[in-house]
């Protein structure tokens, strides 16, 4: 009797540690529990900056050699660069200089981008392919991810209509766009030619990329309309600047406020080489031309007593209320060209827009 009892005993205590333990795995009622399901990753563009102040800071200028108040005047700062390599990687310059430069631009709430260049070979090969595209916008990522960096500006100089890069061009900036577009986290600008002269450049960039919301806002390169056999030309003037802008907004349909007008800080001479002979604003400066002037008379590149062509304070300053009162930005290359001092370019576009520094 007493075998039967302790018999029974056990079998009732080992039913309830097994109704214990299926309570235990399925969340109480037999039911197993629902999982969460992951917040699902929403494409969207980061919200836009209220007017773009963009400068230029090239791989092979000290960041030291500009003065605080300079990563002050701009709220985006293009570190220039890193390239596509003729196997299709990424290839960045001067790495210490990109630490620099984005710790001083952090300082200063400034966003630092990595702006990428390349030969227009080197730019075709990799787009050509989608797994070309995905593992250049892999390493891209990589590099932004790495540098704790704010955005991806792409210089392709320049996808044409006549060697169909105009198509490849199109879902790379698409592709990548998803990419810094993801929970809104990254910015894509990209370098539009100036417009001035309309042909495979300026249609190669597809109005299924102006007219959306992929690309956050485009550089204009107002810039380099020299000549080397006519002489008395200036490569940026006002007038340029008004055909670029006039024909990327009103003509092609770019909203104005994604349209970043670009102005020099270095000057051309025209009607002679190019080679040895284009001088900063800096060194036009500092061999006695004027900042309140757009042209001087120097000497370099074995040329002596030659006229070259830039930007002074006074058009500067236009070329800034045109792309207040029109656009929504305006861009500068490059920082290290221009002064630290009162007859700084960039300085005189501040005062006009009148953003403190």
């Amino acid at each position: 009797m007493n075998n039967k009892l302790v018999i029974t005993c056990c079998f009732l205590l080992f039913l309830l540690i097994s109704c214990s333990k299926d309570a235990g795995t399925s969340g109480g009622g037999g039911t197993p529990p629902t999982p969460t399901p992951p917040t699902p990753a929403t494409i969207a563009p980061p919200t836009p900056l209220s007017f773009y102040v963009v400068g230029y800071m090239p791989s092979y200028r000290s960041p030291s050699a500009l003065a605080d108040n300079k990563y002050k005047m701009c709220n985006v700062i293009n570190y220039a660069f890193a390239s596509v390599t003729a196997t299709g990687g990424l290839s960045l310059a001067v790495p210490t200089n990109l630490v620099a430069v984005q710790a001083k631009a952090k300082t200063y709430n400034c966003k630092t981008f990595i702006s990428i260049n390349g030969s227009t070979t080197d730019w075709r090969n990799m787009a050509a392919t989608a797994s070309g595209r995905t593992n250049f916008i892999i390493q891209i990522m990589n590099l932004v991810r790495s540098y704790s960096l704010d955005g991806v500006d792409i210089d392709w100089e320049f996808p044409s209509t006549s060697d169909g890069t105009d198509a490849t061009y199109t879902s790379l900036m698409k592709e990548l766009s998803d990419s810094c577009h993801t929970n809104s986290k990254y910015y894509l600008s990209t370098a539009l030619t100036s417009g001035k002269y309309v042909g495979s450049y300026t249609n190669a960039i597809r109005d299924e990329l102006l007219k959306s919301n992929y690309i956050d806002f485009y550089n204009i390169m107002a810039y380099d309309d020299f000549s080397t056999s006519v002489p008395y030309k200036q490569h940026s003037d006002y007038t340029l600047a008004q055909v670029c802008l006039n024909y990327w907004i009103n003509t092609r349909g770019l909203s104005s406020s994604k349209t970043v007008l670009g102005f020099p800080a270095y000057g051309r001479p025209s009607g002679i080489t190019q080679s040895g002979t284009i001088l900063t604003y800096s060194g036009i400066l500092s061999q006695g031309g004027s900042p309140l002037s757009d042209s001087a008379i120097v000497t370099a590149g074995g040329f002596t007593n030659y006229t070259v062509y830039y930007n002074g304070q006074p058009t500067a300053k236009k070329k800034a209320m045109l792309a207040k009162n029109t656009a929504g930005g305006i861009m500068m290359w490059e920082m290290g060209q221009d002064t630290n001092d009162a007859n700084s370019l960039m300085k005189a576009v501040c005062d006009t827009l009148g953003r403190a520094y």
